[in-house]
């Protein structure tokens, strides 16, 4: 049994609570919203987030970051990608020495276009491990029992065994593999690929223009990853292929219901004023767009989705523009 600290009481924050508490873990739960740590700790529920799911009595919610860090030996992050370094800042006098940092937090600083490791090592430096937790996995399935495999991405191999051995148990099985910058930016920019593909099914295209957003989004994410020092096995993994075809198919996926209802001429401040929870895409398509100016790489299908999302191009118009392009060889 061990002291784990999670930061961040949203759905996937919650999810990986209940799993730790389940695996015979002690859990602190942090949540900046008052009236979710309530329910938590009086009716063992998250009012907001998974109110279906009972939560163990050993997790208990905090909204003070001291009490939800003390003693803890691992500490997740599950906070939005535009609120870490903030989040990073506030923690860094508070941990444990010898604590190792997880993120599950999928998406890039806008203004750095710096990975989550990235600002970890500026704002906390490096005597603490990193680990990356990502691939295909929606929250609600996980605690409802679904088989799902995720990966735990480090540069201290036995930090990755330690969240592997830690958080793995019954139906969430954990793989660890070494490449940070693949298993971060495949579980980033999917969800840029995964607004594309719901733009494209809330236009009432099919099976067909899925299947072809998904495989030239992978080329995309994998021209881009490649660049930035990932691994190619890790982009036909789990973290890279895995978690982009559940976003991009899945109904439970928050950036394809933004792309399905831009798709239908719905305009964006529409769409997340009904969002309970952040859909990281957003962002992270301003991110990867400047990350891929700056390495001279071709990202068509991220391009346009930014024209959608910023600069007010139809969906219609944006696919149109995609099929329109140049005919070339499919590998260069």
């Amino acid at each position: 049994m061990k002291q784990i600290a999670i930061i961040g009481a949203g759905s996937w924050g919650t999810a990986l609570a209940v799993v730790a508490a389940r695996a015979g873990h002690e859990v602190r739960l942090w949540s900046r919203n008052a009236a979710v740590v309530t329910s938590i700790n009086e009716q063992r529920v998250n009012s907001r987030y998974l109110s279906s799911t009972s939560i163990p009595a050993s997790v208990i919610a905090t909204a003070d970051h001291g009490s939800a860090l003390r003693g803890a030996s691992l500490v997740l992050l599950a906070v939005p990608s535009h609120a870490a370094r903030e989040t990073f800042t506030t923690m860094a006098t508070l941990l444990d020495e010898g604590a190792t940092i997880v993120s599950v937090t999928k998406g890039i600083e806008i203004e750095t276009t710096k990975r989550i490791s990235e600002i970890a090592k500026e704002v906390v430096g490096s005597a603490h491990p990193f680990v990356s937790l990502s691939g295909p996995s929606f929250a609600k399935e996980v605690v409802d029992g679904h088989p799902t495999a995720i990966v735990a991405a480090s540069k201290d191999s036995a930090a990755a065994r330690t969240v592997q051995n830690d958080l793995s148990f019954e139906n969430l099985r954990i793989y660890t593999n070494a490449d940070v910058v693949g298993t971060e930016l495949g579980g980033s920019v999917k969800n840029v690929m995964a607004i594309a593909a719901g733009m494209t099914a809330g236009l009432g295209f099919g099976s067909n223009s899925i299947a072809a957003l998904i495989t030239r989004g992978l080329a995309e994410i994998t021209r881009l990853a490649r660049r930035e020092g990932a691994q190619l096995e890790t982009l036909m993994g789990l973290a890279g292929l895995g978690d982009l075809v559940l976003t991009c198919t899945g109904n439970l996926s928050r950036n394809r219901f933004v792309g399905e209802e831009l798709g239908k001429g719905r305009t964006l401040n529409e769409i997340t004023a009904e969002l309970n929870e952040v859909a990281e895409g957003i962002n992270t398509a301003r991110a990867v767009k400047k990350l891929a100016s700056r390495a001279g790489l071709e990202m068509p299908i991220t391009n346009e989705v930014n024209a959608v999302l910023y600069d007010g191009k139809p969906a219609r118009e944006a696919v149109a523009e995609l099929m329109s392009r140049p005919l070339r060889e499919e590998i260069s």
